[in-house]
């Protein structure tokens, strides 16, 4: 995982849904100053998915996370296939897969490499 998504990816990995989403809005910012809409849209749809898992746990509005949830995906439309795997090492479908699993079930906790 690169050095900017990494104090991020370590905070959503502890379940740290709504800090991760703080610490990605610094590279999220960055991407989209530097005019790089991919890497926006990317870093945004991390950031839509770790705020539908704090929304259903911590409000317990599963509604309100599956409307980020969806979020994200819109954001994550434009990002190239394979672009998660070749920059983070981390497979993007399989994390917005365990994302949607973890909305229904509050024991299951996506991971990012870290």
């Amino acid at each position: 995982m690169r050095t900017q998504l990494l104090d991020g990816a370590k905070l959503f990995n502890d379940g740290e849904y709504w800090e991760s989403h703080e610490v990605w809005e610094i590279p999220w910012n960055a991407a989209r100053a530097s005019g790089d809409t991919v890497e926006a849209s990317y870093v945004q749809g991390l950031i839509l998915l770790a705020a539908a898992i704090h929304k259903c746990r911590y409000y317990k509005n599963l509604r309100g996370g599956q409307l980020n949830y969806a979020k994200a995906l819109k954001k994550l439309e434009v990002v190239p296939h394979g672009y998660a795997l070749e920059r983070d090492s981390f497979d993007l479908e399989q994390l917005k897969l365990e994302v949607l699993a973890a909305l229904e079930n509050p024991e299951l906790f996506p991971q990012l490499p870290v």
